[in-house]
């Protein structure tokens, strides 16, 4: 578990510093980005971990336009025994990538935006779909059986919107529409 708050506190300081160059070389516009936002939040240290280790910082912090459904610490925590552990061992980086990628789709989709019923939704890894449902909530399906459930909706950033899911979405499994 040393290795785990390592790599937190040592990921939440490289996001910090490249959040503090970033404003200075977008022109200085004032809205945070995508990982500064979270690398602000609390509630996302696990996924700031992540991306991290998987090198995504400097991509989600791209011109974009990104729709992230970033899971807080607590759905990490839920994942099976050993995996989150696992995914962010060195050799693993490309799976960790893929199951990053997976909660990112192209364009900024607000909620009120996503029409009612189910719908298929491309996501940022090849050939990987999701299945959002919109009713009293929105929610997704990655065909696992268990439905992730945006908790807070359009957070905006300056390259995109950030909605906050109670699940980390596994692709793999081809959910049915």
């Amino acid at each position: 578990m040393t290795r785990f708050t390592n790599l937190i506190a040592a990921s939440a300081t490289a996001i910090a510093a490249l959040g503090a160059a970033l404003p200075a070389l977008a022109g200085g516009h004032g809205m945070k980005n995508i990982v500064e936002i979270a690398a602000g939040d609390e509630r996302f240290s696990t996924l700031v971990a992540a991306v991290t280790a998987a090198d995504l910082g400097e991509t989600l912090s791209g011109e974009g336009p990104f729709t992230v459904f970033a899971p807080v610490d607590d759905a990490f925590a839920a994942l099976p025994e050993g995996t989150l552990e696992g995914l962010l061992e060195p050799g693993m980086k490309d799976d960790l990538t893929n199951v990053l990628m997976y909660h990112v789709v192209s364009g900024a989709v607000m909620s009120g935006d996503i029409p009612m019923g189910t719908m298929v939704s491309g996501t940022a890894l090849d050939g990987a779909n999701l299945c959002v449902t919109k009713d009293e909530g929105v929610m997704l399906n990655d065909g696992s059986g268990m439905m992730a459930n945006v908790i807070v909706a359009d957070i905006e950033a300056s390259n995109g919107v950030i909605h906050v899911v109670d699940k980390v979405l596994l692709p793999g499994n081809d959910p049915d529409c």
